[in-house]
């Protein structure tokens, strides 16, 4: 049986903390502080860790002290020391540290065999690290039963679409992908808010995948969902950073049977871990992160045709600067901030676009710090990127950190 930690979140930091446990070979799970007595007797922890946001007390329901189970509280902004909490761990909650990546997939590949009964499961594939992991682990748990869905929505990077059809037909699975560009852009048509944007795009994907599943009578909808895109989702009672389309964004009558979701309790360095263990190929497990969404919530206010192919210019340009350095971000990226500035250009007064770039240095990517790249660099981006994209007049670096930032703009 599988030990597990539950995490109690009163504002501290609840994700470092649940990271630090599992790495040292326990389990753990991250819930609110508003969480009864009876939820957790379901989750049978062997110790409860309080996120604390202050020194001051925090007042847990009488029903969950009276349970008896090991307590301690870790502040907010205190470091996590290795020394107290293996003594939590190990001498008070006499854990064993059974938890590690290859059991966890052992437990999944039993999960979805048996969730699944033998039919075949539709996976929402985007070619991004999560979705790439679980069709690993698809194919192992119940080969020649997966047919992936890329679905091509137009809010792709330059010349993305084609590199990850490229990329899996050497793959040993069945890969069908949908050209839906006008569709989807017609409904973000006019749409500014970044959550309806998100929201939108998640219904759509379903909207989508239930059309090629009904072709194919499969009932089953796989995706690569992690533990990151559940708790900032604002889903069992944690508090909403922003809505994940594979998790906020769905909508409730999805019309398949049951979701598969083999990677939902995984941390992103868990995710990466996975598809090491499953044998991933690198270029699968070290690409960075790319929304759901696409280019829709880096284009800031109403998505247009022009907005995209101007910041997809300018995100090639920039990727390409970095993919130059020995040491790469974990993340890079440019943003349409869909603002003017007044500008110089050929002698002449101009109004032009201003381009935001990003990059960070994240593990689980619920955390970051920006990247201090060099000038040399940004200045060679940002020249490059007014002198050949038309209508682009400035170029600005993001700095801020997660929190209080989001790695994404929206």
């Amino acid at each position: 049986m599988r030990e597990t930690v539950l995490v109690l979140n009163f504002g501290g930091n609840a994700k470092d903390i649940a990271r630090s446990i599992r790495q040292a070979g326990v389990y753990s799970v991250i819930k609110p502080e508003t969480i009864k007595g009876q939820a957790v007797k379901d989750i049978s922890p062997i110790g409860i860790v309080i996120a604390a946001a202050t020194d001051d007390a925090q007042d847990l329901n009488p029903d969950i002290t009276k349970l008896g189970i090991p307590l301690l509280k870790i502040n907010d902004g205190a470091d996590i020391e290795s020394c107290i909490l293996n003594n939590f761990l190990f001498d008070i909650c006499k854990a064993t540290g059974n938890y590690n990546i290859e059991n966890y997939i052992a437990e999944q590949i039993d999960i979805v065999r048996a969730q699944t009964g033998g039919e075949r499961v539709l996976l929402a594939l985007s070619g991004g690290v999560d979705s790439s992991v679980c069709a690993a682990l698809l194919s192992r748990a119940i080969p020649g039963r997966t047919v992936c869905v890329f679905v091509d929505h137009g809010l792709m990077r330059l010349n993305e679409g084609d590199e990850v059809e490229s990329a899996f037909k050497r793959m040993d699975l069945t890969m069908i992908r949908v050209n839906a560009r006008e569709r989807f852009l017609s409904k973000l048509k006019h749409v500014i808010d970044p959550e309806e944007k998100r929201k939108l795009v998640g219904a759509e994907f379903i909207a989508v995948f239930r059309e090629e599943a009904a072709k194919l009578n499969i009932p089953f909808l796989a995706q690569g969902t992690n533990y990151a895109d559940i708790i900032e989702s604002g889903a069992d009672g944690s508090n909403l950073v922003k809505s994940h389309h594979n998790v906020g964004g769905l909508p409730k009558n999805m019309g398949f049977k049951e979701l598969v979701e083999p990677l939902s309790m995984l941390f992103k360095d868990e995710v990466r871990d996975a598809g090491r263990k499953l044998g991933l190929a690198k270029a699968y497990i070290n690409r960075q992160p790319f929304p759901g969404p696409g280019l829709s919530v880096r284009v800031l206010g109403e998505v247009t045709e022009e907005k995209l192919e101007t910041l997809r210019l300018a995100d090639a340009i920039f990727c390409h600067e970095v993919s130059r350095l020995r040491r790469r971000p974990d993340q890079y990226f440019a943003v349409h901030t869909g603002l003017r500035a007044v500008g110089v250009f050929a002698g002449k007064r101009s109004y032009a676009t201003v381009i935001a770039l990003r990059a960070v240095y994240s593990q689980d990517f619920m955390s970051a710090a920006y990247c201090p790249l060099s000038h040399k660099t940004l200045a060679t981006a940002a020249s490059r990127i007014i002198n050949e994209i038309p209508g682009v007049g400035r170029v600005v670096y993001d700095i801020t950190a997660k929190p209080p930032g989001t790695v994404e703009w929206e």
